[in-house]
């Protein structure tokens, strides 16, 4: 288990001294670059029984085949649970809690004080550390504060404008590193991703998201979407609505914020960031429409997009976004 190419660096000088490693990191960075996996192999490697020269675990022992399954008894990961794997579940539910609870937090208590299975220290990885609710997150700052030897906390972080200010100053910050945009192609191309270029342009730059957009029907699915958004006199928008609410709706609502950011841009700057197979088609209607319209929709757009979780009716939703994209751009 190693890192990624343009995390290396990074690793080097943390691989350099793993004795002097702080109690707690936290890696923090936009969505999509790595984090999760880098964290994974400073675990491995803690736990490692035969580490390689450069300090990446060596992928064989069964320490490796531990951490590879999940199943290391002396590693704990903290993520949202699934609605039927809490204690809130009903009997058929099956949607994404959006938040780490307390109870999962106070079960790291008896974990973190107990004698390790072999001898190497604990860890416990939480990520993304922003899902923390107000109660898990104190019950957590009392474990940071009075950690118990040998033991390795590591949060990841999308938002850390989200965490608790003194979670924060109890972690040794990383601002994990970035790839360049030949790197991150590079590295796409060599995962056998077919528009690279495009998926990292909707990624933000970010490679492994990139790599969930390079998705066949995903990516045919926002060319039919987008492909009717270009033309707003002839937008079906009835239509538009009943697909796009029988489907992924936050994929939709993704795809028309950064239609608007790319048409704010291309009225302002000239240039198109994300959709680079509609440049023409946003350069043309941009120089069209009321830049303050525009702006102001993007602005409610974003609002709305935080209540989307559970709309209670995703197709009168989709409606009326549409007619009021309608409205901004016409």
């Amino acid at each position: 288990m190693s890192c990624y190419s343009w995390q290396t660096d990074l690793w080097q000088r943390l691989a350099a001294q793993p004795e002097r490693l702080p109690h707690a990191l936290l890696l923090e960075g936009p969505r999509g670059i790595g984090k999760r996996d880098f964290a994974l192999a400073l675990i491995a490697a803690r736990f490692c029984e035969a580490p390689q020269n450069d300090g990446h675990a060596c992928g064989q022992c069964p320490a490796c085949h531990w951490i590879a399954q999940g199943a290391h008894p002396d590693m704990r990961l903290l993520e949202p649970l699934t609605a039927e794997n809490s204690d809130e579940a009903e009997e058929g539910a099956t949607r994404k809690k959006q938040e780490i609870s307390i109870a999962q937090v106070r079960a790291l208590g008896d974990f973190v004080n107990l004698s390790s299975h072999r001898a190497s220290g604990r860890a416990i990885l939480i990520q993304p550390a922003e899902a923390l609710n107000p109660a898990a997150a104190n019950a957590l700052l009392k474990t940071l504060e009075e950690p118990s030897p040998n033991s390795l906390f590591v949060l990841v972080s999308h938002q850390t404008n989200f965490l608790l200010p003194t979670i924060k100053s109890r972690c040794h910050r990383i601002n994990m590193p970035q790839p360049s945009s030949t790197q991150a192609t590079t590295w796409l191309t060599q995962q056998g991703t077919e528009q690279a270029a495009l998926c990292l342009a909707l990624a933000g730059g970010a490679p492994l998201l990139a790599l969930e957009y390079a998705d066949t029907q995903y990516l045919l699915a926002r060319q039919q979407f987008l492909s009717a958004l270009q033309k707003p006199t002839q937008l079906h928008w009835l239509q538009l609505a009943e697909q796009g609410a029988k489907a992924d709706m936050a994929a939709r609502f993704d795809w028309l914020q950064k239609w608007l950011a790319d048409l704010i841009s291309a009225r302002l700057a000239g240039k198109v960031r994300y959709n680079l197979d509609f440049v023409s088609s946003l350069q043309e209607l941009a120089v069209k429409v009321n830049l303050i319209r525009v702006q102001h929709f993007a602005r409610e757009l974003a609002q709305i997009k935080r209540r989307l979780k559970h709309p209670l009716n995703p197709q009168l939703l989709l409606e009326s976004v549409l007619l009021n994209y309608i409205a901004a751009v016409r």
